[in-house]
């Protein structure tokens, strides 16, 4: 082979073998060391180890595969978080990272394109409207000026309860319907049709539960019209509309025409709409905004209300002793008066642990609502790129046996000499979640929760229908947004007086 040959056909020996060689160090410079994964199928991913209750399908997962574990839905990466420690670094350390929510379909649809406080996007919008509901609408003072509408509510539930003495009764629906009762007069001043608004709410929160493989296989969106997800949503949401255009416009005929208020507002639609009225605020309060932020305390006041104290009262009735303990604290506090006071609640440090306890082994959302990251980042030394979903298991790290001696025992004496609070920064205990995200209603709820359950316990013992022993009572748990009761409870109240 001559010189000249072997100078042409050197670069070309040589040229495979440098691409090759940069090719590698490209692919090594750019792999990311990502959280462990279970093996997902093609299109659907890891959809089908959801399973019929996630909570548990992922403390399943974890088990195999750790604490901060990688699953695809459909093309969607989801970090899922079952400790501590992760939830941490997700709703602390890295919270400005992760504060955003997944663009999904069913939740625009039902929420007015996502301008609720729940759903909207992280920005300079849900930023200012966080800012009015929790200066205007959930400060403490604000709670507090509601202090009678829930003593009424109490009362009426207790009456109820009077009145079905000696008799099955379900509990789910009476404490469905204070809770619905309450929030509807702090939202907007009066009870409405208590039936259909129930029904209204049922209808909507299964909904957003419901999972639609269009929001994470986009080309195979065609699915979620076909099945008929996307038209019930739409129908929701109409009836949604109607109802809260009515409400709405009962508040503003107060303020027009011969019949104009000059009264301090009371409920939360007047204090939104005097906002958006007088320019109070520098923020442009549309008609859908409003009526989103309302709804989402229907929504979110009446769920989670109802299944704490459905959950709490089952494990009192399940646990005579704790039942026995509560009622000794309620009635030394007491001192003989007919009822419970607010100002009452302060003294009773194990009617506080009895709820905690409740809240633990039950939080009213068990995955706390998905968050999504802005930006890639570095977690626990691993690669999370930006677009990942995160959720966190509050149900699992609630049950984590590294936390909590004897999980899955209900034993509130854990929560008498602990300085764990509603403040989300005690990350083994996460009911109502932490970070920018927490939710904004934890005062509100929980003063809620506290004063019906005292004046419940204080006033009546509970046995079960048809002979059942209170310790066989089923605790079976039905998932979905908010995790509820299997079955709805039934009992037979006495009075105790």
């Amino acid at each position: 082979m001559s010189l000249s040959t072997q100078t042409f056909l050197l670069p070309l020996i040589l040229l495979p073998v440098f691409l090759c060689i940069k090719w590698n160090s490209f692919i090594s410079k750019n792999k990311k060391n990502l959280p462990p994964s279970p093996q997902k199928f093609p299109i659907i991913g890891n959809m089908h180890q959801l399973g019929s209750n996630p909570s548990r399908s992922f403390q399943a997962l974890s088990r195999k595969y750790g604490p901060i574990m990688l699953i695809y839905l459909g093309r969607k990466p989801t970090l899922v978080a079952s400790s501590a420690e992760v939830a941490r670094e997700i709703m602390k350390t890295h919270d400005s990272s992760f504060c955003s929510r997944p663009n999904l379909r069913v939740p625009n649809i039902l929420m007015y394109g996502s301008k609720d406080i729940v759903f909207s996007p992280y920005g300079e919008y849900w930023r200012q409207l966080k800012s009015i509901v929790v200066v205007h609408l959930l400060s403490n003072s604000r709670v507090k000026s509601f202090q009678k509408v829930r003593e009424k509510e109490t009362q009426l539930i207790i009456r109820k309860l009077e009145e079905s003495c000696g008799c099955s009764l379900d509990l789910r629906a009476l404490l469905i319907s204070f809770s619905n009762n309450l929030i509807c007069r702090v939202a907007a001043g009066r009870v409405y049709d208590g039936l259909k608004l129930t029904n209204l709410l049922k209808k909507h929160v299964h909904l957003l539960t419901v999972f639609t493989i269009g929001s994470y296989v986009p080309w195979l969106s065609w699915v979620d019209q076909v099945s008929g997800i996307e038209r019930r949503a739409r129908e929701i949401a109409k009836e949604v509309d109607e109802f809260l255009d009515g409400v709405v416009k009962e508040h503003v005929d107060k303020y027009t025409g011969a019949n104009a208020e000059s009264d301090k507002a009371q409920d939360l639609i007047d204090i939104l709409l005097g906002l958006q009225r007088d320019n109070t605020i520098d923020f442009t309060f549309h008609k859908d905004t409003l009526k989103a932020v309302v709804w989402d305390m229907f929504v979110g006041g009446t769920d989670t209300t109802f299944t704490a104290l459905e959950w709490v009262i089952s494990e009192l009735i399940k646990q005579p002793r704790v039942m026995k303990k509560l009622q000794e604290e309620l009635t030394e506090v007491a001192q003989g008066r007919s009822k419970i006071l607010e100002e009452d609640l302060e003294k009773m440090k194990y009617l506080k642990a009895v709820i905690k306890e409740a809240l633990r082994l039950h939080p009213p959302v068990p995955l706390l609502i998905p968050r999504e990251s802005t930006q890639d980042i570095k977690l626990m030394g691993y690669d999370i790129p930006v677009g990942t979903q995160a959720i966190i298991n509050a149900w699992a790290i609630g049950r984590d046996p590294v936390l909590w001696e004897d999980p899955e025992v209900f034993w509130p004496e854990r929560f008498l000499n602990n300085f764990i609070n509603y403040k989300g920064i005690h990350f083994e205990w996460l009911p109502f979640g932490s970070g920018r995200r927490q939710c904004p209603g934890i005062q509100f709820g929980v003063v809620a929760i506290e004063l019906a359950l005292a004046n419940i316990i204080y006033k009546f013992n509970f046995t079960l229908p048809n002979g059942v022993k209170n310790e066989d009572l089923d605790m079976s748990e039905e998932s979905g947004l908010t995790l509820c009761r299997k079955s709805s409870l039934m009992v037979i109240a006495s009075s105790r007086t």
